[in-house]
C-alpha cells in the first residue's frame, strides 16, 4: 500500500531485510547476474536460478543456470512449494 502522508522508511524496511536475512540473499542473487555479464551471456528475457535454490539453502557455489522466467518461479520458492514427495 502506498505511502500517502508521510515518506517511505528506507531505513527500516533495509533493517527489517536484515534481520530476515533477505538481505543476504538479495546480494548473492545479484552477484550470481554480475558473473553471467562479465562472461559475456545475454540473459535478455531470463532469470538466473540457482541449481540449488536460495530459499533451500543454496548459494552461488551450488552453481547458476539460465532459465525463462517461467520455469524458474513455478520451481517452488518460499511462497509457492511445489511437488513434494
Amino acid at each position: 500500500m502506498p505511502y500517502k502522508n508521510k515518506p517511505r522508511p528506507y531505513k527500516k524496511e533495509y533493517k527489517q531485510q536484515k534481520s530476515r536475512g533477505e538481505h543476504k540473499d538479495r546480494m548473492e542473487r545479484q552477484r550470481a547476474r554480475r558473473k553471467m555479464d562479465k562472461k559475456g551471456i545475454d540473459r535478455k528475457g531470463k532469470d538466473i536460478a540457482h541449481k540449488k535454490a536460495l530459499s533451500r539453502g543454496g548459494s552461488n557455489k551450488d552453481g547458476v543456470k539460465l532459465q525463462s522466467p517461467k520455469k524458474n518461479r513455478a520451481a517452488g520458492g518460499k511462497l509457492s512449494r511445489g511437488k513434494r514427495k
